[in-house]
């Protein structure tokens, strides 16, 4: 396993929408655990396939309950709403106001290429969709309601 670089905002990958996976790999597999490093040692919660410059279609991530890989995800329905702080590993010391669905219905396919379905509420939710963005180019930037300033970040210590 290997740590990959994270990319940031200024990078045009990131802006771009990504080809779906069609072989699951050896190489696949050590794409995820490497992801799977670089999330841990990054202190994230997700990590993007394009965040480490690989345009397709896969994310991981760890709300706390182990890791989830999603390939090919679809976020098949939507419910309800949250509003509250995010941030990027794409995006170091920016921090927005952005709102999104309580709960997400999340299909996609593990490492070996089986379909899944998960249902993500809350936090898992969030992040599911701020990764399944990352697929199609958009950062959280952009869904922002509004970014924190940094007397704002100073002031929540």
């Amino acid at each position: 396993m290997a740590l990959r670089n994270i990319l940031t905002s200024d990078e045009p990958q990131l802006h771009k929408v990504c080809r779906p996976v069609t072989e699951f790999n050896e190489r696949l597999w050590e794409l995820l655990d490497d992801m799977q490093e670089t999330l841990v040692a990054s202190n994230g919660v997700g990590l993007a396939g394009p965040q480490v410059g690989i345009l397709r279609r896969l994310f991981i991530m760890d709300t706390g309950d182990g890791f989830i890989e999603a390939i090919n995800p679809v976020i098949l329905g939507k419910k309800g709403e949250q509003t509250g702080q995010e941030g990027c590993l794409s995006c170091p010391n920016e921090w927005g106001i952005v709102t999104r669905p309580q709960k997400v219905i999340l299909q996609a396919q593990d490492r070996n290429g089986n379909e899944y379905r998960l249902k993500c509420e809350d936090l898992m939710a969030r992040c599911a969709c701020h990764e399944n963005d990352h697929l199609d180019g958009i950062l959280f930037t952009e869904r922002a309601d509004r970014m924190l300033t940094e007397e704002e970040l100073r002031a929540e210590g």
